[in-house]
């Protein structure tokens, strides 16, 4: 049984819920470059100094956001019915990351020449986490490609970072911004465009 946080501890646990959800919708909107610490304090409210009590660095603050996002990540596949077959669970989890991508909770994956992709690769809670989630991914679309569900003709690995792109796809945005379609047909566009291709195919 954990043990009961005290009044303070809760309301510095609710205060870093509150200061990752403002760094989660600038990582979505602006990326990490371009966020900067003093509007992440003014979304929060509260004095810069009173930020860095919390997190350290501007890097700190990042990686906490991204590893708050895997948990999330871990959260969501763990609700997924064991029965369900490997590409049923791949597709759940892209609906549910372009879902919190239209709702803006989901942070741009940091680019290969990103300052914070150093700061990550350091840091372990979110390493920790990341080799859970892709392990779960990578079982599941080599279980659907031995299956037949996948196509086998792609690496497995490139399967893997076309799912991951699918958290922050730019096509969502644009097809949001335009209004011809639902958040939720939004949804099943990326899904549908990402699992079954864009070549028709002979009946």
């Amino acid at each position: 049984m954990e043990p009961q946080l005290t009044l303070r501890e809760r309301q510095h646990k609710l205060r870093e819920d509150v200061i990752l959800q403002a760094v989660n919708r600038l990582l979505a909107e602006k990326g990490y470059d371009l966020m900067t610490v003093d509007e992440v304090a003014a979304m929060v409210g509260i004095a810069k100094a009173s930020l860095y009590k919390h997190f350290e660095s501007k890097e700190l603050l990042a990686a906490a956001a991204m590893v708050r996002l895997l948990d999330r990540t871990l959260e969501v596949i763990g609700t997924l019915p064991p029965s369900a077959a490997p590409v049923e669970k791949l597709q759940a989890v892209v609906r549910w990351a372009v879902r919190e991508h239209l709702r803006g909770e989901m942070p741009s994956l940091p680019s290969t020449r990103s300052a914070l992709r150093e700061t990550l690769i350091n840091h372990k809670p979110y390493t920790d986490r990341l080799l859970k989630v892709t392990e779960h991914l990578s079982g599941w679309i080599e279980a659907a490609q031995t299956r037949g569900a996948l196509s086998p003709r792609w690496p497995a690995e490139a399967v893997l970072y076309t799912i991951f792109a699918r958290a922050c796809d730019p096509v969502a945005d644009y097809l949001q911004d335009g209004g011809a379609y639902s958040d939720e047909e939004i949804v099943e566009l990326i899904a549908g465009t990402c699992f079954a291709g864009l070549l028709a195919r002979p009946s």
